[in-house]
Order: C-alpha cells, then structure tokens, then sequence
C-alpha cells in the first residue's frame, strides 16, 4: 500500500499558529483553536499508530502539536492576566477607557 499524508497535519498547525496570533484577543478564541488543533492531533496520532507504515510526516504533526501548546500556554496565561487586570481595576474603568482613571487606579495599586 502506498503511504499517505496525515490527515490534519496542515489544518493542525494553521489552527495552532492562529491561536498563537489570537491569543490577544482575551485569551479566548486562541484557546479554543489550541484545543480543537489538539484534538485534532490527537485524532490523528491514533492513526498514526494504528498503522504507522501507511503514514508519512509524523514529524509535521509533531510540530503542529507542539505549536497548538504553545498557542494553549499563552492563551491561558493571557486570559489569566486579564482576569487579573479585570479583578485589579475593576470592570468599570476598563470599560470606560479613560486612560487617566486606568493610569491612576494602577498607581493606587502599586503603591
């Protein structure tokens, strides 16, 4: 039987870059593209070994995973500094944008 790509292989690490590009917009749609390219990773790491003889490029999945943790890591810590800031300042002062206001709670903060 000739071998065969992956499948997902490029939809894992397109899925694991945007979350990488994403992970500024609250933490939350980056982590959800982390996960789905885990899964889908994962999915395809069964195949994989199943009948790794039919496969080709399980170092591009590798990657591809590799990339959706990094993705994954810096979207939690990106969500859990936003949580943070919310806690600290208070949704109010976000909310309102004034960076005078946000510059001075910040200062009550550090001092």
């Amino acid at each position: 039987m000739e071998q065969q790509k992956l499948p997902n292989t490029g939809v894992i690490i397109g899925l694991g870059i945007a979350s990488i590009l994403l992970c500024w917009c609250y933490g939350v749609l980056g982590l959800i593209l982390s996960i789905v390219a885990l899964v889908l990773a994962q999915n395809s790491k069964k195949a994989y070994i199943q009948n790794p003889e039919n496969y080709l490029d399980y170092g591009s999945l590798k990657t591809g995973r590799v990339i959706a943790i990094i993705g994954l890591v810096l979207n939690v810590l990106f969500l859990l500094f936003m949580i943070y800031m919310i806690s600290a300042l208070g949704w109010d002062v976000i909310q309102s944008g004034d960076e005078e206001l946000i510059r001075d709670r910040m200062e009550e903060l550090l001092n």
